[in-house]
């Protein structure tokens, strides 16, 4: 990867819309060399796909929680099935295995404090392994969606 191949991706996180010839316009380079750059960073995985950013509360979900999640146990039956029925809760919008303890941290939505409520007493408690879980409400996002230091 080279500088050119930097600027393109600096610029499609900036503005994932941008047409090939809007990018090779600002990266200066030609429409052919640029498209076949962009092709090489999809095909080897570097670009991982293109998305739209929606604003979670002008889509009613204006209620958002950190969870804490420890395991009873953590071999490898335990994890791989906490970690696919976590996947099926839908607004559980980023899970992340840790080290140590605890060992998830779920990112969670939900449209108030009640439904939040509703969540944790229903399918979060419920799903498999669980030992504890400890949550914190998200009082303020001060940095979201910040594009990788390029």
């Amino acid at each position: 990867m080279d500088n050119i191949d930097r600027k393109i991706l600096a610029e499609l996180q900036s503005d994932g819309r941008l047409s090939v010839t809007e990018l090779a316009d600002r990266i200066g380079l030609s429409l052919s060399p640029c498209h076949r750059r962009v092709r090489a960073l999809e095909q080897s995985g570097v670009i991982r796909g293109y998305k739209a950013q929606l604003d979670p509360g002008n889509l009613g979900f204006n209620f958002s929680a950190l969870v804490f999640v420890t395991l009873k146990e953590g071999d490898r039956q335990a994890v791989e099935a906490f970690e696919t029925a976590v996947m099926e809760v839908p607004q559980v919008i980023q899970a992340q295995r840790l080290f140590g303890d605890p060992d998830y941290l779920l990112q969670v939505v939900s449209r108030d404090l009640s439904a939040f409520q509703q969540l944790y007493d229903e399918q979060l408690s419920s799903l498999p392994s669980v030992q504890r879980l400890i949550s914190t409400l998200v009082m303020k996002n001060v940095v979201q969606d910040r594009p990788l230091p390029l």
